[in-house]
């Protein structure tokens, strides 16, 4: 497979416009099933672990670029995707945009319908909700944009991922995309939304996701995506700690998910590894239990707890924090280890040697979509396929980017700095030098 960014023009045959991009779930996704994508997006610390991958970007808002910078988007793009800051919907924040679900389905609605958007976005902003609720609404207004622009296609597909808690919008993007009426000008799509479990599609780590599908009409028919695991029981009746009580857990079923021990010894092996599990090993055998750094039903005096032979908690951008312990001795000691960035990664299904670069790094591992969940998905997006095993078997290594390519997809995505979100640029950092 060539190396992301490779060609003269790094935006040529680009086909899949990724925003909210992070540092690159659903590019990397892309690239393995042998498409070119282009991301948009403003942290510039997942700017540059997208320049060190290859991927091509625009730093820069995702509003703005809709707005003023519309045109700088490829013609060749036909296919929008994305997952919007989930915050505000999260279990885990505030839920400022969980209490506003049936005030912002409105506002989809209102969009549709050809209302004035000074007036709905004058209206959003008096909500007293997390500003980036609105960012939910983002793919609908891009679609409406192409849909309006002449001499540019409606995009061929839609993909967008959120927390579960976003359903409900999704189910309402559905509809619309459905009924084609309104701004969408008699554009109909096959449209539809689930909730997906990522360990049944061999993630190593129980994250749940809002995920919608749409086509073109004419396209074929569209279905749920098709599972490759069974899911994984997060509500298995232990309330015992340390490794005696976890490693006494029957564990006939490990077989039904790819577990943490499973995913990481498999990184291990390759060619070049970032990952090394021989601190967990021992008589051949890699085995530890990990201790979340959140609480169960919110009491931090509860920890959830994980065997290496089970699939890892959801991985956040707190994933460092999580304690891992080879024996019961090092846990009533105390004796901690803690996921790497590149073992992170991997539980999250990125290559192992990922270049992961800029500060947050563990924020930008959390942030992100599963790359193997994002195959599938766009896969079946696409031409109604799982990956194939030639393209699984590929996705475990991330091919080399030169210095060049990388020195090129930064001046395209920053540039002199002024097209950059205000402020992004203040803070000094030390960027990798292009071949002289």
């Amino acid at each position: 497979m060539s190396s992301p960014g490779t060609q003269i023009d790094p935006l040529d045959g680009v086909r899949i416009l990724d925003l909210f991009a992070g540092p690159g779930g659903l590019d990397v996704a892309a690239h393995f099933l042998g498409y070119k994508s282009i991301g948009i997006e403003w942290d510039r610390n997942a700017c540059e672990t997208r320049y060190a991958a290859g991927l091509p970007t625009f730093h820069a808002d995702v509003s703005v670029m809709r707005q003023t910078r519309f045109d700088e988007i490829p013609r060749s793009v036909d296919v929008l995707a994305g997952g919007p800051p989930c915050q505000s919907f999260s279990v885990a924040g505030h839920g400022a945009g969980r209490a506003a679900l049936h005030t912002v389905k409105e506002f989809i609605r209102r969009l549709v319908s050809g209302e004035d958007e000074a007036r709905i976005d004058e209206d959003l902003h008096s909500l007293n909700v997390d500003p980036r609720t609105a960012l939910v609404l983002e793919p609908l207004r891009w679609l409406l944009k192409a849909i309006e622009t002449e001499g540019h296609a409606p995009y061929r597909a839609i993909v967008l991922e959120q927390v579960p808690a976003v359903l409900p919008l999704w189910d309402v993007y559905a509809q619309l995309l459905r009924s084609g009426e309104g701004r969408l000008g008699g554009v109909k799509y096959e449209a539809d939304c689930w909730e997906l479990k990522t360990e049944q599609f061999g993630v190593p780590q129980t994250r749940t996701r809002a995920v919608l599908i749409a086509r073109l009409v004419g396209s074929g028919p569209l279905s749920r995506p098709s599972t490759t695991h069974r899911p994984f029981d997060v509500r298995r009746g232990r309330s015992r700690t340390g490794q005696t009580a976890a490693f006494s857990i029957d564990s006939r079923s490990a077989d039904s998910w790819v577990s943490m021990a499973k995913a990481l010894d498999a990184a291990d092996v390759l060619p070049g590894s970032s990952v090394d599990m021989s601190r967990f090993r021992s008589r051949g055998r890699t085995k530890f239990f990990v201790v979340s750094n959140y609480g169960s039903n919110g009491d931090p005096k509860k920890r959830g707890m994980r065997l290496s032979s089970e699939p890892a908690f959801t991985v956040t951008g707190k994933v460092s924090r999580n304690k891992i312990y080879r024996t019961q001795s090092d846990y009533e000691e105390n004796k901690f280890d803690r996921f790497t960035i590149a073992e992170s990664g991997v539980l999250q299904t990125f290559p192992h040697n990922f270049p992961w670069s800029g500060n947050d790094q563990a924020q930008q591992v959390g942030n992100a979509v599963p790359p193997l969940l994002g195959m599938h998905v766009l896969g079946h997006a696409l031409h109604g396929t799982a990956p194939s095993d030639a393209q699984l078997a590929d996705s475990a290594t991330w091919p080399e980017v030169s210095d060049d390519v990388i020195a090129r997809l930064r001046d395209i995505g920053c540039g002199d700095r002024t097209r950059c979100p205000e402020g992004s640029h203040k803070v000094s950092r030390t960027l990798r030098k292009p071949a002289p």
